[in-house]
């Protein structure tokens, strides 16, 4: 009797899966979500935007994304940006209008990303248009086909007041092994975040054939992560640096080939500081190294997701370079075990 319930209980089990609808929705229904990157620099004088839209569907999501109609608008948005100059606490005037067309660009190499290459679709600004660093700039995008809006605005990050280290010309770039150097500024308004890379410049030569020459370089991050406590700008800031890292990073990036003969020519140092907002991004976008990987997205963009922002660069305006280097870091190449097979 035991053995008939148990074959009956089992049969019922059955009938009663059977019945259930085996299909599991994982995609929900789909939604129009616009996706914005946007970040704008006073020393540029044309300005791009990527304005794409989320996707989802059955299959492998990675497939999608090699497919440039997954992402990218069938018809042209209607996209302007607004600069608005600030008269009190409660009025603004709108001073300057910059509209953007769509522009195809093919610098994309593939490994960039998991999404289509070479060419991008992008939004670019129809004049060569310079920002002013006191003006708010307002983000509008219009899709004519369903009349959809998203908006957004930021501050701009202003030049950097002054730059006491690195030294530009006549300045001698200097790398002791055993010693440090160091930068030395004073805080951008509306700047957050900062960044210093110096720039390698060096010159290649062909042992069969001098006349093949060509102008490399490479690129050190000595930071991009220092902050400061407020975007108020004025603040002394200080970073020093180990001389024995340029060495290293040389020896890194810099194939040995017996082919040539190679001579450093100069060296540039770019500073870059990030608006509040950007920085926010970059903090809840980076790797977590703590035990607490869930981060709370972040966004400014008003009816999408996304990010726009300002950055300043310091190159266009202000730029510093070193004119040569200093002869012991010429003889340090020669001899430093990581730049000793390089040909300097």
């Amino acid at each position: 009797m035991q053995h008939i319930k148990a074959v009956i209980a089992l049969v019922l089990a059955t009938l009663f899966l059977s019945s259930c609808d085996s299909k599991l929705e994982v995609n929900a229904e789909w939604k129009d979500i616009t996706v914005v990157y946007g970040l704008l620099d006073q020393s540029d004088s044309i300005h791009y935007l990527k304005i794409t839209k989320a996707f989802l569907g059955p299959g492998n999501a990675l497939s999608f994304a090699k497919i440039p109609d997954s992402s990218n608008y069938q018809g042209e948005l209607d996209v302007r940006i607004e600069g608005w100059e600030k008269n009190s606490q409660y009025d603004s005037t709108l001073k300057q209008t910059i509209h953007f067309d769509t522009i195809i660009i093919s610098n994309k190499e593939e490994g960039d990303s998991i999404f289509y290459y070479p060419h991008q679709l992008v939004y670019k600004s129809r004049e060569n248009d310079i920002l002013n660093s006191n003006y708010i700039y307002k983000l509008f995008i219009k899709d004519p086909q369903t009349g959809k809006e998203i908006t957004s605005e930021t501050p701009l990050v202003q030049k950097m007041p002054e730059i006491l280290k690195p030294q530009s010309a006549p300045a001698k770039a200097s790398f002791i092994p055993g010693t440090k150097n160091q930068a030395v500024w004073t805080s951008a308004k509306g700047g957050k975040r900062y960044q210093l890379v110096a720039r390698f410049y060096y010159l290649e030569t062909k042992k069969s054939d001098p006349s093949q020459q060509a102008y490399k370089y490479v690129d050190w991050v000595i930071f991009n992560d220092l902050k400061t406590d407020n975007t108020i700008g004025g603040n002394p800031m200080e970073y020093s640096y180990s001389s024995d890292v340029f060495y290293t990073v040389l020896g890194s990036h810099i194939p040995v080939d017996p082919s040539v003969n190679r001579a450093a020519s100069q060296m540039e140092y770019i500073f870059t500081v990030a608006a509040d907002d950007l920085n926010t991004y970059m903090e809840v976008t980076e790797p977590s190294y703590t035990i607490v990987q869930e981060k709370p997205p972040f966004t400014n963009i008003i009816n999408g997701i996304g990010i726009f922002s300002s950055r300043h660069s310091n190159t266009k305006d202000n730029p510093i370079i070193q004119t040569s280097f200093s002869q012991q870091t010429l003889d340090q190449l020669k001899v430093n075990p990581n730049t000793y097979l390089l040909g300097f």
